[in-house]
């Protein structure tokens, strides 16, 4: 395992901000590490990386334990915090290159990495000079430069354009292929385009640590119907597998069931015997949105 995170507390004054937390992740994994504000993500990043002990716990990268080995897990880990801490006004080799001799690698590696983050043609520009999207690169570059076994990677899309994001998502993947990624964002969608597995936590606790597919695919079906007038609660709670429904607006409905029978032509039929039209009837899709709400609310 790259990664072994085994019964990790870590409290600030009276504020619980890891309760216990366990978790592992091996190489040539990319997992998504969710949570709402507050939830103790970048703790635990900070924890992994070093940069914070924990109260309980014990955390392992790469075999070194980060309490008494810290030197070795910093050479086993690339971070890429959510405030990229860059000095703008180094040109962007300068900046590599200072970043470089910290780790006594030569030139060579500081053009491997340069190519394969997408820096050839900006390597002569200042940083400050740099849209949001080179930034994150140049911040991803620094912490490829001494070619660690883990990436952390805290927010690494938040303000990209569409196009940044793509290129940003497809670099990550591709880097994932060999190494072991820890990936903390907001964009549901980045998700799953790039994670093999998801890990939510809420509050301090891991509420979900899950394959992204098997995730999805134990959920809930919900169905979306609007019929042509009103309908009394109490009827529609006696559908069968029933667990949830919720009245948005108007004659729309949300139904939740939890079956693996598509339960359309049941409400079709429920419709038929009220004596109501269905002028919409779909199946809504899982997503990890709603999944993340359900799990965080």
């Amino acid at each position: 395992m790259s990664i072994e995170v085994d019964s990790v507390v870590k409290q600030y004054g009276s504020q619980t901000a890891l309760n216990s937390v366990s978790f592992q992740i091996s190489t040539g994994e990319i997992v998504g590490f969710l949570g709402p504000n507050g939830a103790g993500k970048s703790t635990m990043m900070k924890i992994i990386t070093t940069y914070v002990e924990p109260n309980k716990g014990t955390v392992l990268v790469n075999g070194f334990r980060t309490k008494d080995q810290s030197l070795e897990v910093k050479k086993s880990v690339g971070y890429l915090p959510e405030h990229n801490p860059l000095y703008l006004d180094f040109y962007v080799k300068e900046y590599l290159k200072f970043h470089a001799e910290i780790h006594r690698i030569g030139n060579k590696r500081i053009e491997e990495v340069i190519d394969k983050v997408g820096l050839v043609d900006i390597g002569e520009k200042k940083i400050g000079q740099l849209s949001k999207g080179y930034r994150q690169r140049v911040g991803l570059a620094a912490a490829l430069l001494h070619d660690p076994e883990v990436l952390i990677l805290d927010e690494p899309t938040t303000g990209l354009d569409p196009n940044q994001l793509r290129d940003i998502r497809n670099l990550i993947k591709e880097i994932g292929k060999s190494k072991t990624i820890l990936l903390s964002t907001h964009i549901m969608q980045e998700v799953e385009a790039m994670c093999d597995r998801v890990i939510i936590i809420n509050k301090g606790d891991i509420v979900a640590d899950e394959e992204l597919e098997n995730l999805l695919s134990g959920q809930c079906q919900t169905i979306l119907v609007e019929f042509d007038k009103k309908v009394e609660e109490a009827k529609i709670r006696k559908l069968a597998h029933l667990i949830e429904c919720s009245n948005p607006e108007g004659n729309i409905w949300n139904l939740s069931f939890e079956t693996d029978e598509d339960m359309r032509a049941n409400v079709f039929d429920f419709a038929v015997e009220n004596r109501l039209r269905t002028l919409e009837l779909n199946q809504k899709s899982t997503n990890l949105e709603s999944l993340f709400q359900s799990l965080t609310n």
